[in-house]
C-alpha cells in the first residue's frame, strides 16, 4: 500500500525501537484488522512477553482480568435494570 494510503491512528501509527528504528512497518498479506483486534493482539503480545521475562505472573494476571470483566458486565446489568424501573 502507498505511504500516503496508510491508515493513521494517533498513538498507533509509529513507535520507534531503541534504536530509532520505525516499528510500524508491516506487509498486511490479509484482510485488515479492526482497531478492536489490533490492540487485542498488541495486548496479548505484550502479557506474553512480560509474562516470559518474569516480569507479570500470568495467571493472576488473567485472574484479575476475568474479575474486572465480570465487575463492568455487572454493573452494567445493574444499570440496565436500573434504568427500566
Amino acid at each position: 500500500m502507498p505511504a500516503s494510503r496508510k491508515r493513521r491512528r494517533p498513538g498507533m501509527d509509529r513507535a520507534m525501537g531503541a534504536d530509532g528504528d520505525d516499528l510500524t512497518v508491516r506487509n498486511v498479506t490479509g484482510k485488515e484488522l479492526s482497531e478492536i483486534e489490533e490492540i487485542s493482539a498488541r495486548l496479548s503480545a505484550l502479557v506474553e512477553m512480560l509474562g516470559e521475562k518474569g516480569v507479570i505472573n500470568v495467571k493472576e494476571y488473567q485472574r484479575t482480568v476475568a474479575m474486572r470483566l465480570h465487575e463492568i458486565s455487572k454493573a452494567g446489568a445493574i444499570e440496565e435494570l436500573d434504568e427500566e424501573l
